[in-house]
């Protein structure tokens, strides 16, 4: 059985923000805890949001909870009547999160049957301790860098095999490959995009975040790939542009990692593109088919190298950027 790091964070600080309150003399100290316990998120960015929205809420709540409570009475009606002007005052102000927390506060409240200074006090340093604790403990976040590298690499991988595969097609009809690496790549970026936003949220300071940025454009490029698969199978029977198609297939799929290589592409891309324009105007319908077609994954394979293209100019941009910063 494997124990996360949220569930670490979790058995750490709650007892450390119980001791706190503990030390501090605050009643209904175990209060403190369970506020601690409900701050513990997944990022650095979600654990401060969420820090933000509990205190808030449960600012509220306390102010709320003291003027109907204090008013009107400490029964059930009452508290009906304040959590219908509550609840809907926290999705005004966008804090929503903090209703859960903020309920803790309201039942402590309602549980006292009276509300005076020293009490509410006592509320706001519970409050304080426990979110505080809880957003102490999050700051803390395991490096997600190698299994973000490893899952680099697989994806590439993956991209590699359907390149090449797709230039067997081409050069000899091929129908042995059952496809199953698009259905990888595909599981994997999802996966790994959803890995990397937390890797994002996990850097509040950083303005640029490769890994990110790195996953989206892949995303943007297997799209492109599966658009180009109907087409690859429609491409002229002609010894000479298959052998070229194919030939140019198989060297992307050589060509896959993370260095900038789009812009050799692309030209060889365009003195593809004006060898087919200089050949001879089709005849038939079946030919200018053929040769819309031939145009199209043509078409595609440059916006597929466009991408790549504009993504390593981005991260050199980002890289020189910090060696200024830096003085390196």
């Amino acid at each position: 059985m494997k124990i996360g790091y949220r569930t670490i964070k979790t058995a750490v600080g709650t007892p450390i923000a119980i001791s706190i309150a503990q030390f501090l003399g605050l009643e209904n100290h175990v209060t403190a805890g369970i506020l601690t316990m409900l701050c513990i998120q997944p990022s650095r960015k979600q654990s401060v949001v969420s820090a933000w929205d509990r205190f808030l809420a449960s600012i509220i709540a306390s102010l709320f909870s003291f003027f109907f409570f204090e008013i009107f009475g400490y029964n059930t009606i009452v508290l009906g009547v304040m959590l219908a002007f509550f609840i809907p005052t926290t999705v005004m102000l966008n804090v929503t999160q903090g209703i859960t927390t903020s309920s803790v506060i309201i039942i402590n409240l309602y549980s006292a049957q009276h509300i005076d200074y020293p009490f509410l006090f006592n509320q706001f340093m519970l409050i304080f301790v426990g979110i505080g604790v809880g957003l102490l403990v999050n700051l803390y976040m395991p490096s997600l860098d190698r299994s973000l590298k490893l899952k680099q690499k697989e994806l590439e991988h993956y991209f590699q095999v359907i390149l090449f595969e797709i230039a067997l097609y081409i050069r000899n009809k091929n129908m042995d490959w059952d496809g199953k690496e698009l259905v990888s790549a595909k599981e994997l970026l999802e996966e790994t995009l959803d890995l990397a936003e937390l890797d994002r949220e996990n850097h509040l300071l950083r303005s640029e975040h490769t890994y990110y940025e790195y996953f989206v454009m892949r995303r943007k490029q297997f799209l492109l790939l599966e658009k180009m698969l109907p087409l690859v199978t429609k491409l002229p029977n002609q010894d000479g542009v298959s052998e070229q198609i194919a030939d140019f297939f198989e060297k992307l799929s050589e060509a896959v990692h993370p260095g900038n290589t789009a812009i050799i592409y692309l030209n060889e891309l365009e003195r593809l593109r004006e060898q087919f324009l200089n050949e001879e105007l089709p005849e038939t319908q079946e030919e200018f088919t053929t040769r819309a077609n031939l145009f199209r994954l043509l078409h595609d394979i440059e916006d597929y190298l466009l991408i790549k293209k504009r993504f390593k100019k981005s991260d050199s941009l980002s890289f020189s950027k910090r060696r200024k910063k830096t003085g390196q």
